[in-house]
């Protein structure tokens, strides 16, 4: 049954009847209590005025309310309308460059203007007299398998990655985003390792950050990796990442005795 106060449906089109759903019915009650409750406080001004203020918050807050809603209404309009890039990706609509991953999978499809607009090295890379014009020719970027691609491409054109793919590919993407100046997309997977750091993955992390020159997340890898230096040190996975990167071992070792030189002053 449409309730005659809180439905969507526009007053011509809805029925000639006078019913309204329990929530407005309990509003209702509430508001017709408070008018009772201020006719009733002619006795004490104070009470009375009390009573008045808190009418006057409660329309601030009904207006505020409404507002929000408008706001949030005009954010949905913006979203739906800029998510004709992913549409445009998906169904492959005027495409005309060729993007192909180093693992020699199948090439995928995208606009070169949206490449462009995303990644100043992109813009450079398409303006360069190597890769100007005719369309459908094609760009490798062989840092990326097939996957990690299509996950790029899909950040580029929407803005956002589903969690699943960002825990699956957070490093390559990472590395990518350094490479090609995606700034954006750079800060949301550092914030990702962040988050999601742990003993399973603390080497990773400050592998990528130190490829990357990031220092704020090389730093917390590291003191995690000091705070948690038995369950990691000691793990099969550290004996390949010391033969890869000693010079990381290095840091992490003075990293610990001076955590252990300040733990013994304090």
């Amino acid at each position: 049954m449409d309730c005659s106060i809180c439905t969507s449906m526009p007053a011509i089109l809805r029925p000639p009847r006078n019913t309204i759903c329990l929530t407005c019915y309990e509003g209702a009650r509430s508001v017709i209590s408070f008018i009772n409750k201020l006719e009733s406080a002619q006795g004490s001004a104070e009470k009375k005025a009390n009573l008045l203020s808190f009418c006057d918050t409660l329309e601030n807050v009904s207006k505020w309310v409404h507002d929000r809603k408008d706001a949030s209404e005009e954010l949905n309009e913006k979203i739906k309308f800029l998510s004709g890039f992913v549409v445009a990706f998906r169904d492959q609509i005027h495409t005309d460059i060729q993007l192909h991953p180093g693992d020699n999978g199948p090439p995928i499809p995208a606009h070169r203007a949206l490449l462009a607009i995303r990644s100043e090295i992109f813009n450079n890379m398409l303006d360069s007299d190597g890769c100007k014009a005719p369309p459908n020719d094609a760009v490798t970027l062989p840092e990326l398998n097939h996957e990690e691609l299509e996950s790029l491409l899909e950040f580029l054109y929407n803005g956002d990655l589903h969690e699943e793919k960002m825990n699956k590919h957070v490093y390559s993407l990472f590395l990518a985003a350094d490479k090609y100046g995606i700034s954006y997309l750079q800060k949301l997977c550092e914030r990702h390792m962040l988050k999601s750091l742990s003993t399973a993955n603390a080497l990773d992390v400050l592998e990528v950050a130190d490829i990357c020159s990031c220092l704020t997340l090389k730093e917390n890898a590291l003191d995690f990796i000091v705070k948690n230096m038995h369950d990691i040190v000691f793990s099969a996975k550290y004996d390949a990442f010391a033969l890869k990167n000693p010079h990381l071992c290095v840091q992490i070792s003075r990293a610990s005795l001076m955590d252990a030189k300040r733990n013994s002053v304090s």
